[in-house]
């Protein structure tokens, strides 16, 4: 089987990918040849982004939290490049602070992109993945759904929902040629971080490196892909540490203190769209 057999001429949906993971998968996929939807809740950064990766890469409107949007987008997507090969659920927003500060329209509103938004996604596209015979979905989750992170009560909920979503998706559909994904980036150089100080001894990663790392994935089927590579095997044996060692070794990377203190100025702008949108 050739190299690119899996992304080139195949049609690959992307979700909030007017920036980000987003915008870096679309254009690795386009360049590994794959045809391209875009879609995101911002039309016209979607429209700009799809005009910067190529002339042939179409772009949409899609709010995933909205069925009818979200239903709507794979229908145009479909009738541009022909039936979904591959959707990949990348929307998400990252609000951080104090829980208790946290308003609880944000919280909504984040559960609502972060685990209704790819669980909207797999449910719409699955059946026609299922009647061909064959698919791959890629959700984007966060290594924060593996690791308690202070400052992060609701996202890190969000994502260990999607993880969990995906597996399970993975075991109840076997044998039907869909393929699952679960896809958990470090911390990535993207909005989401604003402000915040990152890892000690763990790199922040480049949304490029996250979006090589879904191209591959889905050249190669992987289940999982932790993105850096460095963290799958710190992720494993968290687990069996116990929790006074994990929460000294967390403290030490400095994962317990970034989402509580950050330069909330440097979050404006982030904070301020994720709010509105």
């Amino acid at each position: 089987m050739s190299e690119n057999s899996r992304t080139k001429g195949r049609h690959v949906v992307i979700t909030g990918a007017a920036r980000g993971i987003g915008f870096a998968t679309a254009e690795e996929l386009h360049r590994r040849g794959a045809a391209v939807t875009i879609g995101d809740i911002d039309e016209a950064a979607a429209r700009q982004a799809a005009e910067k990766i190529g002339a042939d890469v179409a772009a949409f409107h899609v709010d995933v939290t909205d069925e009818e949007s979200f239903a709507a987008f794979l229908r145009a997507s479909a009738e541009k490049h022909g039936e979904i090969d591959v959707l990949v659920n990348n929307a998400g927003i990252m609000p951080i602070g104090a829980f208790l500060e946290m308003s609880p329209a944000l919280e909504r509103r984040s559960l609502q992109i972060n685990v209704t938004g790819p669980l909207t996604g797999m449910r719409l596209a699955l059946p026609g993945m299922v009647a061909r015979g064959r698919g791959h979905i890629v959700n984007v989750a966060s290594t924060a759904g593996r690791a308690p992170i202070p400052g992060g009560i609701v996202y890190c909920a969000a994502k260990a929902a999607v993880i969990q979503a995906t597996e399970a998706a993975r075991v109840e559909f076997a044998g039907t040629g869909v393929h699952f994904t679960c896809v958990m980036p470090s911390f990535t150089n993207t909005d989401l971080i604003a402000g915040t100080a990152g890892l000690k001894l763990i790199p922040t990663v480049e949304p490029e490196d996250v979006a090589s790392a879904i191209a591959e994935a889905i050249e190669h089927r992987r289940k999982d892909v932790v993105v850096p590579k460095i963290l799958a095997p710190i992720l494993k044996i968290q687990p069996f540490l116990g929790r006074r060692l994990r929460d000294w070794f967390n403290h030490k990377m400095g994962a317990y203190d970034t989402f509580l203190h950050f330069d909330a100025s440097a979050r404006t702008r982030y904070t301020e769209r994720i709010e509105k949108s």
